[in-house]
């Protein structure tokens, strides 16, 4: 599980069929360990250390690569990177899971705020001053419409992700609130919410 708040920027040094190559400042990474590339939640299978970076190796399914942006990366694509959370780190983002949902459009960027296309079959899952995931970053949702939402991107946030090099038509990985889709099971009509239902658990 990860947080959403980026620790690194990594640089793709090769790829090769469903393999990734990434330098990294990170340190404490071994393998076996999760890692959030993009949002993903992947697996090192091989580390070596490089003067003052590191490399590492994580292997991408034709699940993983059919729906994230990952399928895109090439040779010196920058990457957000995140290590899995452990009992000490500080939950400064939400709950992150690194199972992406689908890949969406950027559509506007108006000084601090960025616009994004909402795909219809998530739109029950956004909702403004919640949040999500995008490209593995934990942001809140400042406006939805119907059909798209806007997220207000802070200067360090900017400076410190791949933000900084995302243009107007790029595909960026979207992670709904995990939270949501958990309220929705609870709450969906094979449980027959009335308002007797409501009595009985405290809510009229």
């Amino acid at each position: 599980m990860f947080t959403g708040i980026i620790e690194d920027i990594g640089k793709v040094v090769g790829v090769k069929k469903n393999f990734l190559f990434i330098e990294t400042s990170l340190g404490d990474i071994n393998i076996k360990d999760s890692i959030s590339v993009n949002g993903v939640c992947l697996t090192v299978i091989d580390i070596v250390k490089q003067k003052e970076k590191f490399l590492f190796k994580v292997e991408l399914s034709d699940e993983t690569l059919n729906r994230t942006n990952l399928k895109f990366v090439k040779p010196n694509s920058l990457v957000n990177l995140e290590r899995a959370v452990k009992p000490t780190t500080p939950f400064g983002g939400h709950f992150v899971l690194g199972h992406i949902d689908t890949t969406i459009k950027l559509l506007k960027i108006v000084k601090e705020e960025f616009e994004f296309e909402l795909p219809k079959k998530y739109e029950k899952y956004i909702v403004e001053k919640g949040s999500v995931a995008i490209d593995g970053i934990s942001l809140t949702v400042a406006r939805k419409y119907k059909d798209k939402f806007s997220v207000v991107i802070l200067p360090y946030t900017l400076e410190n992700t791949i933000l900084k090099t995302k243009k107007v038509g790029d595909l960026l990985n979207l992670e709904v609130d995990i939270l949501a889709k958990y309220v929705e099971s609870v709450i969906s009509k094979k449980q027959n919410i009335d308002i007797e239902f409501l009595k009985k658990h405290g809510f009229a």
